[in-house]
């Protein structure tokens, strides 16, 4: 049973406002060491946050946590944890960026690898909200965020249809 019934379609427009904002408020509690974007999703804000904050390193945690079929639905549901590269340390003076926080259980298993790193996201859910430090936007836990590197350009059914049906 999918548990989205709604969907948040985000352009490459807004969503490079939106890390411009949130490096905005992260450089205010600056200075940092670096970035640590925890893959896939976190590589886009993690790449406008370095420009914008003029930070040059950057490191990746890389955690696969939802299916990768390309298929109808599989892809919006969460599975078994699974972390293919860590990170040294404790995280300390470091930025730990993702593109979204949903249920927060990605966001647990980063924390506690890097305790000390502070945690940034572009959108956060509520179950995932009390996890993350600074974020920019909050959208209701049954939203699916579709970001635009996972779109193409095609035809939309007027949402007064979909519920029709």
């Amino acid at each position: 049973m999918n548990p989205y019934s709604k969907d948040f379609p985000v352009s490459w427009e807004e969503l490079h406002r939106n890390a411009r904002a949130l490096s905005w408020r992260l450089l205010e509690q600056g200075p940092w060491k670096g970035i640590i974007a925890i893959t896939r999703g976190g590589l886009v804000p993690a790449a406008i946050l370095c420009r914008e904050m003029d930070i040059r390193l950057i490191d990746t945690i890389c955690v696969v946590s939802y299916g990768s079929e390309s298929k109808g639905d599989a892809a919006m549901k969460q599975g078994d944890l699974n972390v293919l590269k860590g990170v040294e340390g404790d995280g300390e003076g470091f930025i730990l960026v993702d593109d979204l926080v949903d249920t927060g259980r990605t966001a647990q298993k980063v924390r506690d690898m890097l305790p000390k790193a502070h945690f940034a996201t572009i959108y956060a859910k509520p179950a995932g909200k009390p996890l993350v430090d600074t974020f920019i936007t909050e959208v209701s836990q049954d939203t699916w965020i579709r970001f635009p590197w996972d779109m193409e350009y095609t035809f939309s059914t007027p949402i007064a249809d979909r519920h029709s049906r």
